[in-house]
């Protein structure tokens, strides 16, 4: 359940979502979230954040995105990049990023799939070499969001182990413009303000302070980014899902056939209930969530996050669904913005896991089942 700082914190965002709405400059509406530390909430008080924690920045997006305007770089910079920065950057990294992340004046874009490796960390192939102090980083990364405008792009890959010799992953900082480091855009049936990439490395290099944290503790400050990504996914699917019922709910109330509101049929009242219980549902997943990540509690948040994102998915999936069925052919018009909806909301299923990846974590990690693979 909401807290009365959170109430007041999503009818604050859900009112700046309604004052831009779905036909807004995205740049415009993340500058003034900025401008009103929005941005920042998740971010320690000492550089420029709310001093809260992914519950309150999975509010935000929420919100906007029930508005009709969700940020995706919100799951990306500060969800991801300022997460792992705060957790484990060095004084230095966090003086110098986490400030701008806060209030919107900088981004950052956050680098980890891969053409023949997806999300897998441990078939990552993006390798970081020694070169006396600096790194030598070199890889190919793809589906990675807005590259274009972010600042720098938080990369993962991997290096050797001086003791075992085995690949082990680690971060580093890339700037936008820096050598070697090159991005071309992929061309999406998704129409969003935020565009895909294919990033190529060629022996990209870097300055020594380039890498985030402890060269051995690549998988524990991966997971520290990935965990808040999942919640903030379920944040974007479940802000997504109330949009789309709100606007088929108004339709219903509105749209008389045969001297009667076609919402008075339980044909359209009925599932547009069910999907308004499916999306609660997540979102109690998704809190739940998010008190275990602030918590600290990361083997906690990990199940729990990976079930919020699963369940909110598909509670977005159907909500969409039943939104445009409700109206008809009006579902389909640019009028009434759902049938976009039907393309993104494929997205949280997909991206940054897959719901199969999701059932193969739960059912091993959870249930206790043997891996398939």
């Amino acid at each position: 359940m909401d807290t009365e700082d959170h109430k007041a914190l999503r009818e604050a965002v859900a009112a700046l979502g309604r004052r831009h709405g779905r036909e807004t400059d995205t740049a415009q509406l993340w500058s003034e979230a900025g401008k009103l530390g929005y941005l920042g909430v998740n971010l320690p008080e000492e550089y420029g954040g709310g001093g809260g924690g992914i519950a309150e920045l999975s509010i935000v997006l929420e919100e906007l995105g029930a508005a009709g305007c969700p940020l995706l770089m919100l799951v990306v910079s500060p969800a991801i990049c300022g997460t792992v920065i705060a957790r484990f950057g060095t004084e230095q990294q966090k003086r110098q990023w986490l400030p701008a992340l806060s209030d919107g004046t900088r981004r950052m874009a956050f680098g980890i799939t891969e053409p023949d490796a997806g999300s897998n960390s441990h078939r990552i192939t993006t390798t970081a070499r020694k070169d006396g102090t600096d790194w030598l980083l070199t890889g190919r990364k793809v589906f990675i969001s807005g590259v274009d405008i972010a600042d720098a792009t938080l990369i993962v890959g991997r290096t050797e182990d001086a003791r075992t010799g085995r690949l082990k992953p680690c971060l580093f900082i890339v700037p936008r413009d820096t050598p070697g480091f090159t991005r071309h855009p992929i061309d999406m049936e998704l129409n969003a303000a935020e565009k895909q990439f294919e990033l190529v490395l060629d022996d990209v290099r870097l300055p020594a302070d380039a890498l985030v944290g402890d060269e051995d503790a690549g998988l524990l400050q991966l997971f520290a980014g990935l965990n808040p990504e999942r919640v903030m996914t379920a944040a974007f699917a479940i802000g997504m899902g109330r949009h789309a019922l709100a606007k088929a709910v108004e339709y219903a109330r509105d749209r008389t056939v045969w001297n009667a509101p076609i919402g008075a049929h339980q044909a359209i009242a009925h599932p547009l209930a069910a999907a308004h219980i499916e999306l609660e549902l997540a979102r109690l997943m998704m809190q739940k969530a998010a008190a275990l990540y602030d918590a600290g509690d990361d083997p906690g948040a990990g199940e729990a996050a990976n079930m919020a994102k699963y369940a909110a998915a598909e509670a977005c999936v159907k909500a969409v669904d039943q939104a445009v069925h409700t109206l008809g052919g009006n579902g389909l018009t640019r009028e009434y913005g759902l049938a976009r909806l039907i393309t993104a909301s494929r997205v949280a299923r997909i991206a940054p896991v897959s719901r199969e990846m999701i059932l193969n974590y739960v059912s091993h990690q959870t249930l206790g089942l043997p891996k398939s693979y």
